[in-house]
């Protein structure tokens, strides 16, 4: 049962957020000895933030090991024309780090070596909870990397971790929201301001406070601020999306902490608005084409993999009339072997005996669209399709090209599914070191504040797939062994 916080009281270590990197710190913490509370605006049946609608892939290719590409495509996508002195002097040991280059947003080699390396130990540790990982299917009918997924899914991680949490005697306080933020008093500890269910404001005093409250994909302020004016077209793939206001991120940069990540963009599955369903992914497309709201194409559908590419394509979509697209296949489909594996929405294809209907079916101009499919008819040259594996076999003298897959759409019926840009987390966040301290804009740790998971700034450009619930068990167990460990210090 849920009990309304109590004004004044004192805790050793308070999370705010209950998805995988709270109770990933809430569990740590307790185990070290701490007295811990979690807060979570959510009811108690939503707990689990964004983990608990996921499935929670791993890029890892076995239980101890990450994917041979796991570092390489972090370290690839850490940012947009960063400057080489920057990066020369991450090159060096971190306590030789200048200031500016421990504050800068940039995705810096101490947090990916980091989670590389404790990847492994980290779902040895998440074993012992009674969580089983194994190689299970994906929806992804073609992959570039191996990918680990605990049985049940993100919802048995977070039900394993809320178990044990009760049980190490971690408080969980629901219908409650973290709202203010003061850095440590003249006794060590942090001030937290939170609005009970009540609506009543109370203030609950720590040693150490882990923000993990997700980013702000649930705030339309937020979002359009930061995302721009197309903000509105999109939507959470899942119901914990919503309760991602950004408080805890606010918090912390209003105490000073430095910026990371890309404000300015986010993590996107392409979704199938019409379903209610979490996580009603559309992952066919690159057998077919990608047409707007007029009828034309706009992106490469099969630049490769789609694990690799589904992201960029899906935030595509947003900047489209409307926000919207429609993949357009025809029966040649089913020579994609289990190609319904990469469906997951509850709705059916849209399905017309000509492209004309079909056009008329999704509310696109017919003439639009048949040309459309003539030109890129035209387009596809001889080759040799092979369904699992990039084949090359491009389209030739249109804009865009199709780099994969390319066939001829000519066997009716024809089929079409709408699909948006679903967001699953926002990139930018508040900067941590490798021990999950968060850092302000000179550099130096704000005392105290932890802080992990989508909170946290990591990401740039393209999301490297399966690592953000891992990320956040990962730093979630290092900010709850670090800030049960300073209680002790500062006591």
């Amino acid at each position: 049962m849920n009990q309304t916080p109590v004004a004044g009281s004192t805790y050793d270590v308070l999370v705010i957020g209950s998805g995988i990197a709270g109770l990933s710190s809430a569990v740590a913490a307790a185990a070290a000895g701490a007295k811990v509370v979690v807060l979570e605006r959510s009811a108690p049946e939503d707990f689990g933030g964004q983990t608990r609608w996921t499935e929670a892939y791993f890029r890892m290719k076995s239980e101890t090991e990450v994917s041979d590409d796991f570092e390489e495509l972090l370290v690839a996508n850490a940012g947009h024309h960063i400057d080489p002195n920057v990066v020369a002097a991450a090159g060096q040991a971190y306590e030789q780090w200048p200031g500016y280059v421990k504050a800068h947003g940039m995705t810096d080699p101490e947090l990916v070596s980091t989670l590389s390396g404790e990847a492994g130990p980290t779902v040895q540790w998440l074993k012992t909870f009674g969580v089983k990982f194994a190689a299970l299917p994906t929806y992804f009918v073609t992959a570039a990397a191996p990918r680990l997924m605990p049985v049940g899914g993100g919802l048995a991680l977070i039900e394993s971790l809320q178990q044990h949490a009760r049980k190490a005697g971690v408080e969980l306080r629901f219908h409650t929201t973290a709202n203010q933020l003061s850095r440590r008093d003249a006794d060590g500890f942090l001030h937290v301001g939170v609005v009970t269910e009540a609506g009543e404001g109370v203030t609950l005093k720590a040693r150490s406070v882990v923000i993990a409250s997700g980013g702000f994909e649930g705030n339309a302020e937020m979002m359009t601020h930061y995302i721009g004016s197309t903000a509105k077209f999109i939507r959470p793939v899942a119901r914990g999306g919503y309760y991602n206001k950004g408080e805890g991120i606010r918090l912390a940069l209003g105490l000073g902490a430095a910026a990371a990540g890309d404000f300015s963009s986010f993590h996107a599955e392409p979704l199938d608005p019409r379903s209610a369903q979490p996580e009603a992914l559309v992952m066919n497309f690159p057998y077919g084409i990608l047409v707007n709201r007029k009828g034309r194409r706009f992106v490469d559908e099969a630049p490769g993999p789609v694990d690799v590419n589904y992201d960029h394509i899906s935030r595509a979509i947003k900047d489209e009339p409307d926000g919207i697209a429609w993949v357009v296949f025809d029966q040649r489909i089913h020579d994609v072997p289990n190609w319904k594996r990469s469906i997951r929405t509850d709705q059916p294809a849209i399905q017309g005996e000509t492209i004309e209907e079909l056009a008329v079916l999704c509310g696109m101009p017919a003439d639009n669209l048949q040309a459309t499919v003539e030109q890129f008819n035209a387009a596809c040259g001889p080759g040799e399709f092979s369904a699992l594996q990039v084949d090359g076999l491009a389209t030739q003298g249109i804009e865009p090209r199709k780099s994969n897959w390319a066939r001829p759409i000519a066997q009716g019926p024809f089929m079409a599914y709408p699909i948006i840009a679903g967001i699953c987390f926002t990139y930018g966040g508040i900067k941590t070191n490798s021990r999950a301290q968060v850092v302000d804009c000179d550099g130096r740790t704000i005392p105290g504040l932890y802080a992990a998971g989508e909170a946290t700034g990591l990401y740039h450009q393209v999301y490297t797939g399966a690592t953000s619930v891992l990320r956040g068990a990962v730093f979630g167990r290092i900010a709850g062994e670090g800030a049960a460990a300073l209680t002790k210090e500062v006591a």
